[in-house]
């Protein structure tokens, strides 16, 4: 058999890899697949039927933009373009940060403290183990915290709806962390977007109770000069002084209180703009004291002023009426031209602002504007008080201490009112200012598991012991260096004569080695009948193929067995055959054949021994053999020699065929010296057993000038490590003559 090209075509169809090989892969580790499968699946049974049940609680939230005011809170100036995923994004992060989940961790151990049912918790207790029912000690909150971790946020897809998943042992637990997370989550947030509404109102609350205190004392004081005699009474012209300074001295003092309202409402803008870009602070303030939009201010600033004074000094109402209304228009239309102005200046500040800071940069602008308007009125009124604080101190010296008395406690009284008024107007502010979180469906306590799901991870556990015991049979072959089948011989270009099925019944009964007698109608023999007629057609002349050298590449492939089984198919044949003994280091033959070692052709070497005696016949018609006889010192040496060429031409003026078994080529010289003596090579292989590289070092040593190597012979051959397809390629060839083939 020269190369696979000569095989029938239906043949050549089953060659290659396919379904049914990679299931015979399976097959051959059978046992170890097995095995890992059902460890595999015992695993997942295990876990499954310990596994805790585990409650899952569920709370959704709405997110949506608060309506806009003059105390919009700095703190969270992302809250932009609503709906957006960006601004979902940032309040996922918000529910994920640290300080969240330590309030609510706070929150979860007030709740503990107040129940005392150990029962109802199970994530916030310390518990030795998962498996463990036994009541722990309550978690520290930076624990609990750090436990939150694994609360489930998540958006869904295109709605302004963020969902707090929880799962806990204890479905109660599980409600309580969800709703608890909500409701923190809703208080944090209404609590940064009133921050600075509760700033306003804490220093107004001061402010008031300071112009208070400033009023009762100069009430005191009139009511003192009064009783200690002095005049009870001033002249109109005084009275009216007074009560014109009185009313602009309270209004300046309220313009610098919302001055000073402006002012720390602009430092915490500019601290958060800061975080965002620290270079565009001193830009905008810049921006803001514009000479042009400066001056607009300072314009309808003094108009303001001059309107007051000039309705104040006014007795006639008709006159007043004019008046006030020819200042209005004057100052509407600097209003007017003051917001075209600040409208363009947004216009080109906006343009090459960063999205993400745009609203912020928005705020501080126009806390810029309006601080710089406020200032402006403030330095008109200065300028109005002091003008009537000349006219005031010309007063004569009698009426002077009254006056200044009557003065303090109109401009305080005037103050408080006023500042009073402004604290019951943050009060309002901060009370109907929502937060931007609605809770639409607070969790609830669930009434059935939502894990495990026990036939799932029963399910996973085969499929993943399945899938570890073909990785294993895959890997175990991808590392395999053994020869499996004829066509890992034939890929290394080695021609194979002949493949041998394992021979059943020879670990039981060592007499099966010589298959071709013991079973000659059985697979085995008909594959060695294969064997030889593939030997005999693989030279032309078949008088030049008479000694048949049989080898392999390491000890324990079969090369005595194929010797023996190859020697009784030739002399069922008809051909007088020899089999002779040549494995002068761990001879076999003779317990094959039944017979005594001794004597062999060595000891007729040395003349120990006749011809006659070492040529004996078995019990198979046609077939002797020669044993090796006494095993001698220098095995090589004798092989090689002169002597052993001149019997070898002896014995093939005998007989018919001649087989030689000789040692492992790898192992010892001894067979590479008898390739060279004899007609044709024949390399034994065994199939999971005959290493690569160790098969293809015998083929070089076995390889010369002479050209006597004919092939291999894969031996212990099954079709299960065939891959199924050859089986079907050596049943073929090797069926009993007296059996159905199945096609």
């Amino acid at each position: 058999m020269s190369n696979n090209n000569n095989s029938p075509d239906y043949l050549r169809a089953e060659e290659g890899t396919n379904l049914k090989d990679y299931i015979n892969l399976i097959r051959i580790n059978l046992i170890p697949f097995i095995f890992i499968t059902l460890a595999g699946l015992a695993v997942a049974i295990i876990y499954a039927v310990n596994a805790r049940d585990i409650y899952k609680s569920t709370t959704v939230i709405k997110l949506f933009k608060p309506k806009g005011n003059i105390l919009e809170a700095p703190l969270l100036p992302e809250f932009q373009d609503f709906g957006s995923d960006r601004f979902i994004a940032n309040e996922i992060e918000i529910l994920k940060s640290y300080t969240l989940r330590e309030k609510v961790a706070e929150a979860l151990i007030d709740s503990f403290n107040t129940l005392k049912d150990d029962d109802k918790f199970f994530l916030i207790l310390d518990r030795e183990s998962n498996f463990s029912n036994s009541s722990g000690n309550l978690k520290s909150v930076f624990s609990i915290a750090k436990m939150l971790e694994s609360v489930k946020i998540d958006q869904k897809r295109g709605l302004d709806i963020v969902e707090i998943s929880v799962e806990s042992p204890s479905p109660y637990e599980a409600a309580l962390i969800a709703n608890c997370y909500a409701n923190s989550y809703k208080y944090l947030n209404l609590n940064y977007n009133r921050q600075q509404l509760i700033t306003v109102k804490q220093f107004l609350d001061q402010q008031r109770v300071e112009k208070l205190d400033d009023l009762n004392e100069s009430e005191d004081r009139l009511k003192a000069y009064q009783e200690r005699g002095g005049i009870v009474a001033l002249p109109n012209q005084a009275q009216a002084l007074i009560q014109q300074l009185t009313d602009f001295e309270s209004k300046q003092k309220a313009v610098k209180i919302e001055l000073t309202i402006s002012e720390n409402n602009l430092t915490e803008l500019k601290k958060e703009l800061k975080k965002q870009d620290p270079t565009i602070d001193a830009y905008l303030s810049n921006l803001a004291k514009e000479s042009y939009l400066k001056g607009l201010q300072e314009q309808i600033a003094r108009l303001q002023v001059q309107r007051e004074s000039a309705v104040t000094s006014n007795p006639d109402a008709k006159r007043k009426e004019s008046l006030i209304r020819e200042f209005d228009n004057r100052i509407d239309e600097l209003k007017k031209k003051l917001e075209i102005e600040i409208n363009k200046t947004k216009a080109g500040l906006y343009a090459s602002t960063p999205e993400e800071i745009k609203t912020l940069t928005q705020k501080v602008f126009e806390e810029e504007v309006k601080h710089q308007s406020q200032l402006a009125s403030y330095r008109e009124l200065e300028k109005i008080v002091s003008g009537y604080e000349k006219k005031f101190n010309q007063l004569p010296n009698r009426t002077i201490d009254l006056a200044r008395l009557q003065r303090e406690q109109a401009a305080f009284e005037k103050l408080y009112l006023l500042v009073e008024e402004k604290f019951q107007e943050a009060l309002i502010n901060e009370q109907s200012t929502p937060g931007n979180v609605l809770i639409i469906d607070d969790a609830r306590i669930p009434i059935s598991p939502s894990k495990p799901n026990r036939m799932l991870i029963v399910l996973v556990g085969l499929v993943l012991g399945l899938g570890m015991g073909a990785g294993f049979a895959f890997m175990r072959n991808y590392f395999d260096n053994t020869i499996k089948t004829p066509e890992d011989i034939q890929n290394k270009n080695i021609n194979v004569l002949a493949w041998i099925p394992q021979i059943e019944g020879v670990a039981l009964d060592k007499d099966f080695e010589f298959i071709v007698h013991k079973k000659p109608n059985s697979i085995p023999s008909e594959a060695f009948r294969a064997l030889r007629t593939r030997i005999q057609f693989s030279k032309i002349d078949v008088e030049q193929l008479k000694t048949i050298l049989i080898t392999s590449a390491t000890p324990q492939e079969g090369k005595t067995t194929v010797s023996t089984n190859l020697a009784g198919s030739f002399a069922n044949a008809g051909k007088k055959t020899l089999i002779m003994d040549c494995d002068l280091r761990k001879p076999r033959l003779h317990n094959i054949l039944g017979a005594k070692r001794y004597p062999g052709f060595v000891d007729y070497f040395f003349g120990q021994a006749s011809y006659e005696e070492i040529l004996r016949t078995s019990e198979v018609q046609n077939l002797y053999f020669i044993t090796g006889g006494t095993i001698p010192p220098n095995p090589s040496e004798i092989l090689g020699s002169s002597q052993m060429e001149q019997f070898l031409q002896k014995l093939k003026s005998e007989f018919d065929m001649i087989i030689l078994d000789s040692p492992p080529v790898v192992a010892v010289t001894d067979s590479e010296i008898l390739s060279g003596l004899t007609d044709g090579t024949v390399l034994v292989t065994s199939a999971n057993i005959t290493e690569t590289d160790l098969m293809k070092k015998a083929v070089e040593l076995l390889t010369h000038e002479r050209g006597s190597f004919l092939g291999c012979v894969l031996n212990n051959f099954t079709y299960r490590s065939g891959y199924g397809s050859y089986y079907k390629y050596y049943y073929y060839y090797s069926r009993p003559s007296d059996s159905k083939v199945k096609k």
